[in-house]
């Protein structure tokens, strides 16, 4: 197993299923809907939250139906939340593909991501799992929190390391650790192997999202389908940028500041050469690493299988990429 594909191809029977069962619960008697949710769902994307979950079921041994089915819950709650931070971060692009808040508008795009949460929690009483509906009732107000804390943070260029980490993880790593550790309650695994899933989606999540603030810098359109800078341009202060806070001084640093605290970038390639002038997207990446290693760590409690060598590739696959 190598790549991204690969994985894929050890649960292809699982994801044609999940996909069909995302179809039919996306269907709806108002055409509107149909046609923004046919449009956000096709634009592309890896959909890893969705495969996490089917690939922690089989590495637990579950043999049943409602994977498929959870796994369109996690994927229908974060691309709610993805139609409600573009609004938020006034996008126009997303993956090269024009939002659904620059086609519909505003409005709509709010109301159709509010349906896609409504479905997702039509959806996730199916199993009849009081744990389940306890731990995405609380991830979905996490997610809402750590958007606010990240609202609230905007063009502070005062913001701490540790501030960051708890943006991040209520913001992002909190949806990957709660589909690991659906897939281990869906097979009834013990208490030690379910907290162990918990573990590695919180630090993949982490990795994941530390790698998203680095390529906000060092990608490009073509991969990304965003700008480069856009972070900078909706005044949000990264690792990148805090660490290099923290290590320039004199002119450098008041141009940092500026950048922040006016959400500017017109000045990107100034900045991303201060910032690598201070090796943070070294720094930054080396923090991504370190997540990804306790992500790796947290599955040596189970069994070796396919599934599991396919959740390790992942740690190293999200380190990797490029978008």
């Amino acid at each position: 197993m190598k790549n991204f594909e690969d994985i894929q191809n050890l649960v292809h029977d699982d994801i044609k299923k999940t996909d069909q069962v995302l179809i039919d619960h996306l269907s709806s008697d108002v055409a509107l809907i149909n046609q923004m949710s046919g449009y956000i769902i096709n634009a592309g994307g890896k959909r890893l939250r969705p495969l996490l979950l089917l690939l922690c079921a089989r590495a637990t041994n579950y043999q049943g139906e409602h994977h498929h089915l959870m796994a369109v819950v996690i994927e229908l709650i974060h691309t709610a939340t993805l139609l409600h931070d573009d609004i938020v971060d006034e996008s126009n692009t997303r993956r090269g593909k024009e939002t659904a808040n620059e086609v519909w508008g505003n409005a709509a795009s709010v109301l159709v991501g509010d349906f896609l949460y409504s479905r997702a929690f039509e959806m996730m009483v199916k199993p009849d799992s009081m744990h389940i509906m306890k731990l995405l009732s609380k991830a979905t107000n996490e997610i809402a929190q750590g958007e606010v804390m990240q609202l609230l943070n905007c063009q502070n260029s005062e913001l701490t390391e540790k501030e960051y980490y708890r943006v991040i993880e209520r913001k992002t790593a909190v949806l990957f650790q709660a589909a690991t550790q659906i897939g281990a309650i869906l097979s009834n695994a013990d208490e030690q192997q379910e907290l162990a899933l918990r573990d590695y989606g919180l630090h993949l999540g982490n990795a994941f999202q530390i790698i998203d603030d680095v390529l906000d810098y060092e990608s490009d359109f073509e991969t990304m389908g965003k700008e480069v800078g856009d972070d900078l341009a909706e005044g949000k202060t990264t690792l990148p940028m805090i660490y290099a806070l923290e290590n320039t001084s004199g002119d450098k640093r008041d141009i940092l500041i500026n950048a922040i605290e006016n959400a500017d970038n017109s000045q990107i390639d100034q900045v991303v050469d201060i910032l690598s002038s201070v090796n943070a997207f070294d720094y930054t990446r080396q923090k991504a690493q370190e997540s990804a290693d306790l992500a790796k760590q947290s599955l040596s409690i189970l069994q070796n299988s396919d599934y599991k060598e396919a959740m390790i590739l992942l740690c190293d696959l999200s380190l990797a990429r490029k978008s």
